[in-house]
């Protein structure tokens, strides 16, 4: 009898539910007819291939042994190059930049320049280094001081460069 009566129930209840929104659902059908939901296949994934390590027995491009191999290799190629082991003379802790040509004087056959560094004014003459770049005095003018100096580019070459320091007019400074 209790199943007799569990079925009447359930008959009874799937009757009841039914008919409020069956125009909706058939509506939303209807519309949803057309659209259909489309999914990208996945992409192929290629498979991961290791490449081995090779560089272990190459030498450290930034190691103590490559910078020793550059200076033999530039101290070796006979280019130009300063003397590091000669005393240096006074005027070589200056900067060219700062150094002025103040006056001229001659002596007998020698002309020497007179030159303003910081506070003191020092004489020089042809054969004299002067500036922080290993600059050697090459000639001397009424009007000019003339110096070729050596500078290092940036692969550790030497190269030379011609500058010159003008005479400072009277009162300028």
């Amino acid at each position: 009898m209790r199943r007799a009566l569990a079925i009447a129930l359930g008959l009874f209840l799937a009757a009841c539910g039914g008919g409020e929104y069956q125009d909706l659902k058939e509506e939303l059908k209807k519309l949803t007819a057309d659209l259909r939901g489309k999914v990208d296949p996945l992409p192929v994934v290629k498979p991961y291939e290791p490449v081995p390590y090779r560089a272990l027995d190459l030498p450290d491009p930034f190691g103590p042994a490559k910078i020793e191999l550059v200076t033999k290799i530039t101290s070796s190629a006979g280019g130009l190059k300063p003397d590091l082991n000669r005393p240096r003379e006074p005027l070589e802790s200056f900067p060219l930049e700062s150094v002025k040509v103040v006056g001229m004087l001659q002596q007998g056959k020698q002309t020497y320049a007179l030159v303003r560094a910081d506070a003191s004014v020092y004489r020089v003459r042809v054969g004299n280094f002067m500036g922080q770049n290993f600059g050697l005095i090459t000639g001397i003018t009424d009007a000019q001081v003339q110096l070729r100096e050596l500078v290092q580019d940036a692969s550790g070459e030497w190269a030379e460069r011609v500058s010159t320091l003008q005479l400072q007019e009277a009162g300028g400074r």
